[in-house]
């Protein structure tokens, strides 16, 4: 029987070359299985057909003592029982120690959204009449036009944008492409960008910095994500936005205004690119949410 951290490593293999996850993804499970590891290290245990339900269970516990959340602690389950059925899959293991264990109930949290003319002052806010400016008035368009995740905004390049049809194409969780539509605004912004300031952005750094990125910094470099986030929370300020504004809350609020406007479920689904219609689904909540608070504060009995 393999020795445990073997069976990871193998495990870890297997998902970022056959199954293609994200960085972040295999980061997040190789953080959760060496707890797990290390745990069953103390009770004596070594080997990865060692673990018991009981064993599963007392870690759970222990990182509940620890103070990990509800969410946390079912992620770490996921984690452990995903390890088990490869193990089962490549007949390292007879049985899954996580087979008869739920997972713990997760009190799942609504999605806070910006309001539609919260979003037209945070779009407005960079100045226009600087390369910085139009850049990131061009980002914070195309972010909320799209619904990009942060990792895919920052990680175009060039080949993945047709201005001419009007359409991003973007790789997501798991590898996954797909095609989104860009509104006119987003169009107008890109067109003027890639005319006049990407290419003065790469010739401030004297072509040494030339590269396929999309969004490049003055340096000449692809903007990264702490970038934009820096860049994002100070046009909230100029904005006088007084709630805490993320690039995922951007993309909150493109699936909420969608609905509200009366898109369908499955196209948002699509759009966000998720694989679960259920996790789109909590956008229903939010719209819901908003009229029952609409209601109360304007019906002449709320």
């Amino acid at each position: 029987m393999p020795d445990l951290d073997d069976a990871i490593e193998q495990f870890l293999a297997h998902l970022r070359v056959e199954r293609g996850l994200a960085r972040n993804t295999l980061r997040a499970y190789g953080t959760d299985l060496a707890q797990f590891a290390a745990f069953l290290v103390e009770q004596g245990k070594r080997r990865a057909d060692e673990a018991s339900p009981e064993l599963v269970n007392q870690f759970m516990l222990d990182r509940l003592d620890r103070g990990e959340s509800t969410r946390t602690l079912a992620r770490k389950l996921v984690s452990i029982r995903r390890l088990y059925r490869f193990l089962a899959q490549e007949r390292m293991v007879v049985a899954d120690p996580t087979a008869t264990i739920d997972s713990p109930p997760i009190r799942r949290t609504l999605p806070v959204v910006l309001s539609e003319s919260e979003v037209e002052r945070l779009l407005s806010a960079p100045g226009t009449d600087t390369a910085e400016g139009l850049r990131d008035r061009t980002m914070l368009e195309v972010l909320y036009a799209t619904g990009l995740r942060v990792s895919e905004l920052v990680g175009l390049r060039l080949r993945n944008l047709d201005l001419t049809v009007g359409l991003i194409r973007t790789m997501g969780k798991g590898s996954k492409e797909r095609l989104v539509p860009l509104t006119d605004p987003a169009i107008s912004l890109l067109s003027t960008y890639l005319s006049q300031v990407r290419p003065s952005l790469l010739a401030k750094a004297g072509g040494r910095g030339a590269t396929d990125a999309l969004f490049v910094t003055r340096r000449g470099r692809p903007m990264t994500r702490q970038g934009f986030w820096k860049n994002l929370k100070r046009y909230a300020l100029v904005a006088g936005i007084r709630t805490e504004v993320s690039p995922h809350k951007l993309r909150h609020s493109f699936a909420t205004h969608l609905l509200e406007h009366g898109a369908d479920l499955r196209s948002v689904q699509e759009l966000l690119g998720h694989s679960d219609i259920s996790t789109t689904q909590i956008y229903t909540h939010v719209t819901r949410e908003r009229l029952k608070r609409i209601h109360r504060t304007y019906h002449p009995r709320g």
